[in-house]
């Protein structure tokens, strides 16, 4: 399919445009990137009664001021809470939504969640995310069942891996005790399952790379955190997502050639 053009063209502000007085992945941080005319990226994971919100970490601990993990609270409990020491409540995905839905693009990150099938999880941001038609879109996950289910389910959508070359601990694979066969096995069914979607979105320090380069859709670069990396990026990456500076916008660009 051909991707839609954000994907190459419109900076994508990672977990909104935040910073100072706006925390990541809260409605302040979607309507700064909104009002500069920036993607959205943004993560979406369960509750414990099944509701979608926009929260990075597996668990609160570094955002709020308590502690556990994000699938063990109800969302009446988790709404009480406030994100980095600000007024900002942990959104619904829905509300997200509803606030950049015909504004800005959205790239949506699913994260990694034991136990959440493929199916589950694809059926749910499907149905939040067709509440909102003017909303453009696109889906990636580190988990290669999410991506792939949601291709399935909505073919028209561009899904895409999300992956990182690194040396991987066991709470990268919350504990399981295979998790050294899966750190082995990681990078190259990454590789495999993006050759069979749309796009691929790799951490910006794995750039250049052999692989990526024979990599023959689209390639984004996380997280960019500084104009130089940006410009050090540009041959090697269709795209960035970033944080920290603001980055020039297409017509920005043009008009600076």
């Amino acid at each position: 399919m051909k991707v839609p053009a954000f994907l190459t063209q419109t900076p994508i502000a990672h977990r909104g445009l935040h910073g100072g007085e706006i925390p990541e992945n809260s409605l302040a941080a979607f309507e700064a990137a909104a009002r500069k005319g920036y993607a959205v990226e943004t993560d979406v994971r369960f509750t414990r009664d099944g509701q979608l919100v926009t929260f990075h970490d597996d668990t609160v601990d570094r955002m709020t001021d308590a502690s556990g993990s994000v699938s063990a609270f109800p969302l009446s409990v988790l709404r009480e809470l406030r994100l980095g020491g600000t007024a900002e409540r942990i959104p619904l995905f829905s509300e997200c939504l509803e606030l950049i839905a015909g504004r800005v693009p959205l790239l949506l990150e699913i994260k990694d969640m034991p136990g959440v099938s493929g199916a589950k999880i694809a059926a749910a941001v499907r149905d939040v995310i067709g509440r909102f038609p003017a909303l453009e879109y696109a889906v990636q996950s580190f988990q290669p069942a999410y991506p792939t289910a949601y291709k399935k389910l909505c073919p028209a959508i561009a899904c895409g891996m999300l992956g990182i070359d690194k040396d991987y601990k066991k709470e990268d694979f919350h504990n399981s005790p295979l998790w050294r066969i899966k750190a082995k096995l990681l990078p190259d069914i990454c590789y495999r399952t993006a050759k069979k979607l749309d796009f691929i979105s790799y951490y910006c320090g794995n750039y250049p790379s052999d692989k990526l380069r024979a990599y023959r859709g689209v390639k984004l670069a996380w997280t960019v955190r500084s104009p130089e990396e940006a410009e050090r990026l540009r041959p090697f990456a269709d795209n960035i997502i970033f944080e920290g500076f603001l980055p020039a916008l297409p017509s920005e660009d043009c008009s600076n050639r």
